[in-house]
């Protein structure tokens, strides 16, 4: 008798994806849907749709699902959370949405440690919009408003989204995964999966940043694509976990905040270096 080894996830619908070949929205999507079966929550989850090329992710997960305006997904998910705390409550965003219009939403709920989950896709440039420079873009490259390639003294240095997260006290996992080998994705499946389970837990402000690939904005081939990424992107944008409280034996973000202030506060009563206490 034949056994179902693989099939489509119940919490993805059965419509077509729109992205570019190459793109790993879809994959990410999947592993999203993945986790909502594994655990049991697609009838108690509500996602947050942003702008931008995943505007339309509403039509594909079949979970309760919410359009924010630009940037506004952590402020929808936020209320969504506070007036349906026993929900789990998600926002999918990519790097425009999230890490320009959308910054101060994005590190004001991290900060507050709501207890939200967000899938942010870093593919370095806006994708739904023409390939303009984004706030993840690297140093030198081009983009259609960037055509000489990012001049890090006229428009700033790359913002490194999980890295200036984990610094918040709010936060109770920041960790950035890819898609871009069979290994890559199963610890991709795992981070989120965690991801969500400590929003279960009420650990706080989840967020997994996926470094991603916009073949067509970029003007690459779906392989070329995935090449560049490696070699480009993974050299400033690291794989790896910045930030788990529970890796450091705590159960929420105030347990952790709390451990930090009577750390620094230990910190600054201790006598300096050759002086009197």
């Amino acid at each position: 008798m034949s056994k179902v080894v693989f099939e489509r996830p119940h919490a993805l619908t059965d419509l077509q994806f729109t992205y570019c070949p190459g793109c790993t929205h879809g994959i990410t999507h999947r592993l999203v849907a993945e986790t909502l079966d594994e655990l049991g929550i697609e009838g108690t989850t509500v996602g947050v749709a942003p702008v931008g090329c995943s505007v339309l992710a509403y039509e594909f997960f079949a979970c309760d699902m919410v359009q924010a305006a630009h940037g506004r997904a952590p402020a929808v998910a936020t209320g969504l959370k506070r007036a349906l705390p026993e929900n789990v409550v998600f926002t999918y965003q990519g790097d425009g949405d999230l890490a320009s219009i959308g910054m101060a939403e994005t590190v004001h709920a991290a900060t507050r440690g709501e207890k939200i989950t967000i899938i942010f896709i870093n593919n370095a440039i806006y994708g739904m919009t023409g390939g303009q420079l984004a706030p993840t873009s690297l140093p030198n490259q081009v983009t259609q408003t960037s055509p000489f390639g990012r001049n890090v003294d006229n428009d700033g240095f790359p913002i490194r989204v999980v890295e200036m997260l984990s610094t918040l006290d709010g936060v109770a996992l920041a960790q950035r995964v890819t898609m871009d080998s069979p290994k890559n994705v199963r610890a991709a499946k795992r981070a989120i999966k965690k991801a969500f389970e400590y929003q279960i837990e009420g650990a706080g402000f989840t967020i997994i940043e996926v470094v991603s690939t916009c073949p067509t904005n970029w003007g690459l081939s779906p392989v070329d694509a995935m090449q560049w990424l490696r070699d480009k992107m993974l050299p400033y944008y690291p794989l790896g976990v910045y930030k788990d409280i529970k890796a450091d034996g705590f159960a929420n973000v105030a347990e952790a905040a709390a451990a930090r202030a009577a750390e620094l506060a230990a910190g600054s009563a201790a006598p300096a270096e050759g002086g009197e206490a």
